[in-house]
């Protein structure tokens, strides 16, 4: 069999790609994510709230429905479905430090949930710190 038989029979057997699909569905459930934040904001904003404290608000309530989601088991299947479009920063974070502490509560307060709970987000908070110092320090510089 020569390379060129042996390209057109592996493609030939090789599964058709889903890139196009996974797009798509990554982009509307990342989208709908983001309009509920938006959703959020906007009802606590008609409050009478201003715009910084309902922000912070509307950021606490992704963090908290994105953990509460990982907790019944509900966020995971969504990954599964739409993939790269629940990394949406707010509720993917929630998400990292709620998924550990779920996985390893078997193994105790303390040396399971506790000591696993920043397992995956503990490196995103380390050099997002950081990040933020050196930017920080190199504003100061500028001035």
């Amino acid at each position: 069999m020569t390379n060129d038989e042996y390209k057109k029979y592996s493609d030939s057997h090789q599964p058709r790609s889903r890139a196009g699909l996974n797009i798509f569905r990554a982009f509307w459930v990342g989208g709908a994510i983001c309009c509920i934040g938006e959703l959020i904001n906007g009802f606590f904003m008609s409050r009478g709230l201003s715009e910084a404290v309902a922000s912070g608000l509307c950021s606490v309530s992704l963090i908290f429905i994105g953990a509460l989601l990982t907790g019944l088991g509900i966020y995971d299947r969504l990954a599964k479905y739409a993939g790269g479009g629940t990394l949406v920063p707010i509720t993917g974070f929630a998400n990292s430090v709620v998924a550990p502490a779920v996985e390893f509560k078997t193994e105790g307060f303390i040396t399971g949930t506790a000591a696993k709970m920043f397992l995956i987000a503990g490196p995103v908070i380390v050099y997002g710190i950081g990040a933020s110092v050196l930017y920080g320090l190199i504003l100061c510089l500028m001035r």
